[in-house]
């Protein structure tokens, strides 16, 4: 089942970037909310919000590890609860919808242009994002109130 999820979501992630590479690239942004919400190319060779510039290996490492780590979590502790798999599985899935850009590309594509207003320009981001940060609020979540692992006393 989590395989499952994992290779919708690496499908749906690599589908909306090769849209945006067919749709966006080199054209002029695409309103969807004026104002606050746009579709827009760009080329990511940093990471969240545009940091650390050009620095494509240590991300892949860093991705690897952090893949590596997941699975073997996974296997190796029976008592997770079923929502901590889910969480696991989608920061997986998002954190390999990146990697598989880093290793083709040598970049990230993002495509998706958030912004307040004429107050703040959010960074431009993409699916692959989107399943990392959701993922790693609901790990944040039962971590903090003690649900990632199965109770086995009752």
């Amino acid at each position: 089942m989590f395989y499952i999820i994992a290779i919708i979501l690496i499908i749906f992630d690599q589908l909306t970037k090769y849209l945006a590479v067919k749709f966006l690239l080199g054209k002029n942004p695409i309103p969807i909310i004026k104002n606050y919400l746009q579709l827009n190319y760009v080329e990511n060779f940093g990471a969240a919000f545009g940091i650390l510039q050009n620095k494509q290996l240590f991300f892949v490492v860093i991705t690897i590890v952090v893949l590596a780590g997941i699975i073997i979590y996974i296997r190796k502790h029976t008592n997770i609860s079923k929502p901590m798999k889910v969480a696991l599985t989608i920061l997986f899935s998002g954190a390999l919808g990146n990697l598989i850009d880093r290793l083709r590309l040598g970049y990230v594509i993002d495509f998706i242009d958030v912004k307040f207003g004429k107050l703040y320009d959010f960074p431009v981001f993409n699916v692959a994002d989107c399943l990392v940060v959701v993922s790693t609020i609901i790990i944040a979540y039962l971590v903090l109130y003690d649900k990632y692992e199965i109770n086995m006393e009752e």
